[in-house]
Order: C-alpha cells, then structure tokens, then sequence
C-alpha cells in the first residue's frame, strides 16, 4: 500500500461552484515533500470551510483502484487527483478502511474519520450527468482523515496500517449509516473519539431526541 500522488490546490472564484462561487476542489500534484499541518497539507485550501473545513477533515483520500472501476463506466480517462483528493492511494480498499484506523504515512499519522458526501460541487465540477446519484449508488467513496501527527509526506510512502478498531465500522457501512442505516449510526455514536460530525447526523437519521453515547 502507497501513496500515488500528493495533491493540493488553492481556492479560485467559480460561477458554478454551488451558492459560495467559490472551490478548491481541483487538486493538482505536488512535487517533493508535503508538510502535514493539523488541519490539512500546506498549500492546499478549502473554500467551502462551513461544510469542508472541519479538522476531521483535514485530508482526503482516494484509491486509484476506484478510479480505475470508474473509467470504463464514465467514458474518460481519470487523473490523480481528479475527484479532488489530497492522497491517490494505491493497492489499499478505502471502502473497506475503519473508522478509527489509523495509518502512518511518511512522519505523520492520519486517523480515518469520515466517508465522502457527494455534493453539487463535485457534481458541476465533474460535469457529469446523474452524478450525486451514480456515486452514492456506487458506494466508492474514499475516506477523510484527521491529523493524529503532524510530519510530512510524498509520493511513494509506504502506507504503515498502525491500528484498526476491533469491532469497527468500514467506511462503506459508515456511508450506508450516513444515509439512514440506524442500526450502523449506534454503533458508530457507541466508538469512543468518534469525528462529531456524527453526532449531528445522529440528529438527523435518530431523531433529535436520541442522545449518542458519551464518548
């Protein structure tokens, strides 16, 4: 398991980029060593920080194994970088990474928090028809991470798996729990340091009457 390519980008006004006209999702490779800061990589931003710049969001991950499924179903060729990860992994499943997993990468140490949620950004981006629908249909949808350890990283690290949580839930299984799976969201609101992201969507699928855990 290693890292393909480090990709980052900067924040640039776009007119079909949702209600903020305003996105840094395309990523582009980064040469060298990247520093890893507690909220993402340097140089690369977050223009939509009410909805992408939570902490247990800081860096984004996608298998080129899944861009590889998506080529022949979209017609076209799929860059690193493409779907606007900051990490193109290859030989790992992130569908099948845990909550709570831990990888080190480089000097830093990342903690897998979250699935990707497709959005009309990603869609107008992409330009692709029925797009939030084929990628929730799909289920491949990469993995955030927050920083445990600040570092640095590059293309070609290794991948070191430090931990997975014993009766832990898959990025996939979290993603069908997003969606309204009650029995999935217990038991990730029952994981101790889970992102709190999930609590809001414990509100949401629960009821806001249900009290999560304490974590």
């Amino acid at each position: 398991m290693r890292i393909l390519s480090v990709n980052v980008g900067r924040a640039v006004d776009a007119e079909w980029a949702g209600d903020l006209r305003r996105t840094a999702i395309d990523k582009r490779r980064a040469e060298g060593r990247v520093a890893v800061h507690g909220n993402g990589l340097a140089g690369d931003e977050r223009a939509d920080t009410a909805n992408h710049g939570h902490r247990d969001q800081a860096v984004y991950a996608y298998a080129r194994e899944d861009y590889d499924w998506w080529e022949p179903r979209m017609g076209r060729d799929l860059r690193d970088g493409r779907f606007g990860e900051n990490l193109t992994t290859s030989g790992t499943d992130l569908t099948g990474a845990l909550l709570g997993e831990r990888w080190r990468v480089g000097t830093a140490v990342l903690e897998v928090t979250y699935p990707r949620i497709p959005c009309v950004v990603f869609r107008n981006w992409l330009d692709e028809r029925g797009w939030v629908r084929r990628f929730t249909e799909a289920g491949r949808t990469g993995a955030y991470f927050r920083v445990i350890e600040e570092g640095e990283l590059g293309a070609g690290d290794e991948i070191a798996v430090l931990d997975r949580p014993a009766d832990g839930v898959t990025i996939g299984e979290a993603f069908r729990a997003y969606h309204g799976d009650g029995d999935l969201l217990r038991r990730i609101l029952a994981q101790p340091g889970r992102s709190e992201k999930w609590d809001r969507v414990a509100q949401r699928v629960l009821g806001s009457r249900t009290e999560a855990p304490a974590s």
